[in-house]
């Protein structure tokens, strides 16, 4: 098949995806309406859908029974029958009645924003635990709406919704998913206990951890190839799962960052955030997000070519508070200035430095500001080892970086970078 005709298929194959936002007049907003709608839009083709059309209103009050207004499904209804919709999707949450009744007159199947989010992680969770997590999550959002929902719940097959539990049938009831539920609590308490013993082991080995974490698609997974890139023994094996789309990782990784400066560390990348993170979520990945308590640095990612980065630091700190760990030392890193010609206006902190993950710009300075946190203070200086005492220069290759060797007369003179722990053992040689 040509590559233009396989195209056209897979486009042919897309779930067509109509979205839905309400303006509430009486209500504070965090974000603008039109912002919302655009990471909503950037939400359902994570997911897999197509956009055809987007319809926003303003009310004073949300409608009890059907959350918009009455006209406003029939104008939709209308939209869904000309366009060929297969979903209307709402940029809020939505109770079990209001996702019935719309779906009696829209005639497609009607999901919220916390429904699409616990889709895109139900597709993209790789490990147990996070297959675990997801389920749980996704069991908390649908039990209260057994009795709104109905026959919706027991739908199988494709589209987006109906990924996870509903292949089971669980949903149809009530007892069989509290068990369920009490099931995956145990065991992600098994595999907590597993976690809790390599983090132990991880404790022991006395190398600093820096946790990256920020919002979604901000640049975490590229820059901690970057960092491996760099990093001395280079795998290309050991490098991440990293793309241009939200939510591209959800499963932790944690590798060993060797830089040819000998600053050492461990790197983990966590699950990024986003607006309106549904709370059952991040309630079932507490036990993965709080790798983070246990850092000694946190790398907060911000994509400053976003518009909304000030709204996306504010979401990362809002979880980080809920975490219990705003209290710890922190590095601003905005990404992706490759692509501005200015950078974001930012604080006088030093703390604060824009990089390209992508293109490698400005990781010397980062590498420079972790160390200045996290690493070992280290020393420049002179040492004269005798002839006598070879095997100690070997040592030093091991355990210093090397400048520079002359061999005098007197013996063999070494220009070093130590680390002030090491340099006790070498005190004796040190040339004044």
């Amino acid at each position: 098949m040509e590559k233009e005709n396989l195209e056209t298929l897979e486009e042919a194959q897309k779930i067509r995806s109509l979205l839905v936002g309400l303006q509430v007049s009486n209500k504070p907003q965090d974000e603008s309406l039109d912002e919302s709608m655009k990471e909503l839009e950037e939400l359902a083709k994570a997911a897999g859908a197509e956009v055809i059309a987007v319809v926003v209103q303003n009310r004073p009050a949300i409608h009890v029974a059907y959350y918009i207004g009455k006209g406003k499904v029939q104008e939709i209804a209308e939209l869904c029958q000309h366009h060929e919709i297969d979903v209307v999707i709402f940029n809020d949450e939505l109770s079990g009645s209001q996702i019935r009744n719309l779906e009696e007159v829209v005639g497609v199947d009607v999901i919220d924003r916390t429904n699409l989010i616990l889709d895109i992680f139900a597709q993209r969770a790789q490990t147990k635990e996070g297959k675990l997590q997801v389920e749980l999550a996704q069991l908390k959002y649908r039990l209260p709406r057994l009795t709104g929902l109905g026959k919706q719940l027991s739908r199988q097959g494709g589209g987006i919704g109906t990924k996870g539990p509903g292949e089971m049938k669980l949903e149809t009831d009530r007892r069989h998913i509290l068990r369920r539920i009490d099931d995956i609590r145990g065991q992600l308490k098994e595999v907590k206990k597993v976690r809790e013993t390599q983090r132990a082991q991880r404790l022991k080995s006395d190398l600093p951890i820096v946790a990256l974490v920020g919002y979604t698609n901000a640049g975490k997974s590229s820059l901690m190839n970057t960092f491996l890139r760099q990093s001395e023994g280079y795998d290309e094996k050991r490098e991440v799962y990293a793309k241009n789309q939200l939510f591209a990782t959800l499963d932790t990784s944690l590798r060993k960052i060797s830089l040819p400066n000998k600053t050492e560390f461990l790197l983990t990348d966590t699950v990024g955030f986003v607006s309106k993170l549904p709370h059952d979520l991040v309630d079932a990945f507490k036990s993965t997000l709080e790798e983070v308590k246990y850092a000694d640095l946190l790398l907060h990612i911000i994509d400053a070519s976003n518009e909304n980065y000030e709204l996306q630091k504010l979401t990362t700190s809002k979880v980080l508070k809920e975490l219990g760990v705003d209290n710890k030392k922190i590095i601003d890193v905005f990404n992706k200035c490759d692509l501005l010609e200015d950078m974001p206006a930012t604080s006088k902190s030093e703390n604060v430095i824009s990089i390209s993950a992508l293109t490698g710009k400005n990781l010397d300075q980062l590498t420079e500001m972790i160390d200045s946190i996290i690493g070992k203070k280290i020393l420049e200086i002179n040492l004269l080892v005798p002839y006598s005492e070879g095997s100690i220069v070997s040592q030093l290759h091991k355990e210093a970086e090397v400048l520079s060797t002359d061999y005098q007369e007197e013996g063999i003179v070494l220009k070093v970078k130590i680390e002030e722990d090491y340099y006790e053992r070498y005190k004796k040689f040190h040339l004044v």
